[in-house]
């Protein structure tokens, strides 16, 4: 039995009424076993982008037939010569893969893996630059084949690969997609080394115990076997045999669900180290899936943990603890929340493989919590619009091969004069990540918690568009959204060309910040944006410098 099957530590003080409750209606409605037998009618009357999208309750089977393939795709990576494996993809496609890489890592003689999910040209060029292209495989992953991110990312590297060894430049390729997309036709033309087609059944970001979070495990060595035992052993305790209060996805779900309605829509993860990641991995299931219709919960992912006076009544806290970790800190403020009042759950992992129990579990969790809600948690109505403003911005600026132009709009205090409880800041940098930014965006958040009592999320453009973009057009108009931008570029100016295409990658995200953008105002969202180059992490400085005055 895993950590995972542990029963959670729970403080919810006078909310437990209302999980209860909430647990009653689930088990007089029979939402469980709904769910199970695939009922559209638990979220809708129609069963568009259900009845397609619930292939996440049936993976088991297929995954377990697949181990041999999947571990001797990863034997050959290793026998290959490759040192690096990068990932290019986006959301669903990308985040699972990156808890996995962040929390268990390369088995020895396997390569290191690099995740890909940014089309700044700091980003691209630093892994370009970092990589040796005749040692290393590229997974391009997209379940519809059409993602413009990995395509173009492709586009580069093949590029690359091929000046580096010529002829045999399609042998460092890998597809991950649904049966008949694009990108699988582009695999067969190109000459891929391997075409792994999943099941279409399954929305992107319920597919992580799918191929596009396997392939990538297979590739540096992790234990696939043991990752689907430990999620097919939460698969059985989520069971709709099993009673409602007993169901550890459903006991979630109609917790996140209920507090939610009581104004509790704050979702915020607090990780052990060895799994921190796992929330950027939660925030999309939870962001997209229940982030509509004016209603949602907003997940909190990263968020520096403060003292019980720097929140608000509406957040709820959810631990997941690795005993064994340095957890001193974050046993100690935990605790101090719940003293307070606020809703903690903890969930305790026994080691680094729990991560794939957590999956099943949290995926169980949203549909039930869009249950209770009220919202079809399978489909993300609201992500067309900054792509189609994005398409609009290419189509003005691609031909002429620079980037739009984007002045300042407000200012970070101005936005946040205007907070009020129950908001929260998104801060979204289309900005190249490093530890630098890192850093500086949590000193940035910790300080509008204490001043201003809100939640803060913060995510890389263009990855969060595919992952929490979703929330912010659609959901609760409770956010406050800064937007950073990286107009200057670096230093020098410099681009990254994309082969075949009228624009470069500067030009790309530039369109993408200004049809996110678009899109936020259209929504008739709060939103600035400041311009941070050429120094991302000093120009966040410099905000968090101007909030700390007046």
């Amino acid at each position: 039995m895993t950590g995972s099957a542990e029963r959670p530590t729970i403080s919810l003080g006078s909310y437990a009424t209302d999980v209860t409750d909430a647990l009653t209606r689930l088990e007089k409605e029979a939402v469980v076993q709904r769910i199970w037998s695939g009922d559209h009618t638990v979220w809708r009357d129609d069963p568009a982008e259900i009845e397609n999208r619930l292939g996440w309750l049936h993976t088991d089977g297929d995954m377990k037939r697949e181990l041999d393939t999947l571990r001797t795709f990863g034997g050959n990576v290793r026998d290959g010569g490759f040192q690096d494996v990068v990932l290019l993809g986006m959301g669903g496609s990308s985040l699972g893969p990156e808890v996995i890489r962040a929390s268990i890592g390369s088995a020895g003689g396997f390569p290191e893996l690099t995740v890909l999910d940014s089309t700044v040209p700091a980003r691209v060029r630093s892994v370009t630059q970092a990589i040796d292209p005749a040692r290393t495989l590229f997974i391009v992953s997209s379940k519809s084949g059409t993602t413009i991110e990995p395509n173009v990312l492709y586009k580069h590297f093949r590029g690359v690969v091929a000046d580096a060894v010529g002829e045999g430049a399609g042998d460092h390729f890998v597809a991950v997609t649904d049966a008949g997309t694009p990108l699988a036709s582009l695999a067969a033309t190109d000459g891929f080394r391997r075409l792994f087609e999943s099941r279409s059944d399954i929305g992107g970001r319920y597919s992580v115990l799918t191929h596009f979070g396997l392939v990538p495990a297979a590739a540096i060595g992790v234990d696939i076997a043991r990752l689907l035992e430990r999620a097919n052993d939460m698969a059985a305790r989520c069971d709709a045999a099993l009673d409602v209060p007993s169901n550890p996805g459903a006991w979630l779900g109609a917790m996140l669900g209920a507090l939610a309605l009581k104004g509790r829509d704050k979702l915020t993860i607090v990780a052990s180290p060895s799994v921190l990641s796992i929330g950027l991995w939660i925030e999309q299931l939870i962001a997209e899936s229940t982030g509509k219709d004016g209603t949602g919960i907003v997940p909190v992912a990263g968020e520096p943990v403060g003292s019980p006076g720097d929140y608000g009544d509406d957040r709820v806290f959810v631990y997941l603890r690795v005993p064994g970790d340095d957890n001193a800190s974050l046993d100690v403020a935990t605790e101090r929340l719940a003293g307070a009042g606020h809703p903690l759950v903890q969930l305790v992992l026994s080691d680094a493989y729990d991560i794939a129990a957590e999956f099943f579990r949290w995926e169980f969790a949203t549909a039930v919590a869009g249950a209770i809600l009220g919202v079809q948690p399978f489909d993300q109505p609201n992500v067309q619009a900054a792509k189609d403003a994005t398409g609009r911005v290419l189509e003005t600026f691609g031909s002429a091969k620079a980037p739009p132009d984007a002045p300042p709009a407000g200012s970070a205090k101005e936005l946040l004069a205007g907070a009020k409880p129950g908001d929260y800041l998104a801060v979204m940098a289309y900005v190249p990540q490093s530890t630098g930014v890192d850093a500086a965006a949590a000193a940035l958040r910790k300080r509008v918690m204490e001043r201003h009592k809100i939640a803060t999320t913060f995510g890389y453009g263009p990855r969060f568009l595919h992952s929490t973009g979703q929330l912010h057009k659609g959901g609760p108009d409770t956010g406050l959204f800064l937007q950073l931008t990286y107009e200057g570029g670096d230093a020098d100016g410099s681009d990254v060309a994309i082969p075949g295409s009228d624009f470069g990658f500067r030009t790309l995200v530039a369109a993408q910040a200004q049809g996110d953008f678009e899109a936020l105002v259209a929504a008739g969202r709060r939103v600035a944006r400041i311009d941070v180059s050429p120094d991302a992490e000093a120009g966040i400085l410099r905000l968090l410098a101007e909030l700390s005055t007046g």
